[in-house]
């Protein structure tokens, strides 16, 4: 039996991986919080939970007529960004993968209604969304699995993906950590405004009714209550989630959707990044299990 030991909502925005002097330059003179939460992540959490296997919800990888995920033994390489190669350019990766987890996930996605295919291609391109948290959270030994957002899929289609993942953790002996990477609200400032907004406040938000529906959801993280955001999934996307929330959706799915009830607890401000809003928001395993709350209250 394999178990998920915690999970989070995790920010990849490009600024991280920018010199630190090119971060305090775009945000008058201070670091973005995000930078400061993922090593944080790194040496108060990921380097006490004795994982074996990283799952990351890629909102940056669109696949079209099914979900894939990566089948790879081991993925090495340098990646540079077609969307902004001067801010992320031969980043060097370098990590195994897991492919009977793969293989295993994939013949559950047709259990639950779903197309989930493993891909071993060794020319696959990866993402920044797995290249950007790899960069400060991995630790060395653990493998590292990525499932892409298909772009035709609605919000019960990324459910199915993330029961049939549910599935396919509890049947195999692994030690998994959830990242889902990606944005809330995904909004940007046209081109010729877009240098205007490019600090971390969050008067930078696109819209003070993206920042509220951003803010609103982050606190039902903390509180727990999941199933909120599950059943109001259709007034957020009228507000441009990243992946249309995919990466999330994915995540809330693999530990039970409404019966999630996990307090979550913030790794970073919420931020702006050139009208997107970005959060780092952790969710600790409950000594009792994941569904404890919810149980109790039965």
């Amino acid at each position: 039996m394999g178990e998920v030991v915690a999970c989070g909502l995790i920010a990849h925005v490009p600024t991280v991986m920018l010199p630190l002097e090119i971060r305090h330059e775009l945000n008058n003179g201070q670091d973005f919080s995000v930078v400061d939460g993922f090593n944080r992540l790194r040496s108060e959490v990921l380097s006490n939970l004795g994982h074996d296997l990283v799952i990351v919800f890629d909102s940056h990888w669109f696949t079209t007529v099914e979900f894939v995920i990566s089948g790879h033994a081991h993925r090495s390489g340098k990646f540079t960004s077609d969307e902004l190669p001067r801010g992320m350019s031969q980043v060097p990766y370098d990590f195994p993968g897991d492919p009977a987890f793969a293989k295993a996930a994939a013949a559950n996605g047709r259990k639950h209604g779903t197309w989930l295919t493993a891909i071993d291609d060794p020319c696959l391109p990866i993402h920044y969304a797995t290249v950007n948290p790899l960069k400060y959270l991995q630790r060395g030994k653990e493998a590292w699995v990525s499932v892409s957002c298909c772009q035709t899929a609605e919000s019960e289609d990324f459910l199915r993906v993330g029961r049939a993942l549910r599935e396919t953790i509890a049947g195999l002996d692994r030690r998994v950590v959830l990242l889902a990477s990606g944005a809330m609200s995904h909004k940007f400032w046209p081109l010729q405004k877009l240098r205007e907004h490019e600090a971390a406040g969050i008067e930078h938000i696109f819209s003070p009714a993206h920042s509220a529906a951003d803010l609103e959801r982050i606190e039902w993280m903390k509180q727990g209550d999941h199933a909120r955001i599950l059943r109001t999934m259709p007034e957020f996307l009228r507000f441009k989630p990243e992946a249309n929330f995919g990466h999330y959706l994915m995540m809330a799915a693999a530990l039970g959707e409404e019966d999630f009830t996990a307090p979550g607890r913030l790794f970073s401000a919420y931020e702006n990044a050139i009208g997107t809003g970005q959060v780092h928001v952790w969710f600790d395993r409950p000594k009792e299990g994941w569904n404890a709350r919810r149980h109790a209250a039965e």
